[in-house]
Order: C-alpha cells, then sequence, then structure tokens
C-alpha cells in the first residue's frame, strides 16, 4: 500500500533557510520516494516505512541545523503516480 504525505519544514531562527530543506530533499532521494517539490511542501509518494523512515531522518537532521517546525499530512486515499505531470 501507497501512501500520499505532504511536508512542510520551517527553519526557525536560523541564518540560511535552505540547508534543512534541501538536506530533507537529499533524504528524500536517497529513500527513493516520489517526490513533487512546492513553494510551500513537498509532496511524497511511497511505502508507509519508506516514508516514515525518511520523515524522521529528515526532521533528525534538520534539527542538527538549529530550531524547525515538521508539519505532516499523511493519507492513504487514492495515490497517484507524482512523477506523471
Amino acid at each position: 500500500m501507497k501512501i500520499l504525505v505532504q511536508v512542510s519544514i520551517y527553519p526557525l531562527r536560523q541564518a540560511k533557510l535552505s540547508a534543512a530543506i534541501d538536506s530533507a530533499l537529499r533524504i528524500f532521494e536517497k529513500y527513493q520516494l516520489i517526490y513533487k517539490k512546492g513553494e510551500m511542501s513537498t509532496l511524497l509518494e511511497g511505502e508507509p516505512e519508506q516514508i516514515f523512515k525518511a520523515l524522521k531522518e529528515a526532521f533528525e537532521k534538520a534539527s542538527k541545523l538549529g530550531d524547525v517546525s515538521m508539519v505532516v499530512t499523511l493519507s492513504n486515499a487514492c495515490p497517484t503516480e507524482l512523477d506523471q505531470d
């Protein structure tokens, strides 16, 4: 079963905001997740086990850079291949 996820990472009080976001995208690639980057969030598609591992690792990596907030929405309703745009 694949799931869809919308994730937003908000670096707080960090001089360089893109470092936490870029590291998360590299982690999503490492886990071979289908993803589509947006202006305020990223959509992910994949198996739940891989998604949860990737989200945990992304949060831990971002946390090492400073304070961060991560917002995640999960859905098992009608997943589609994000890369078919």
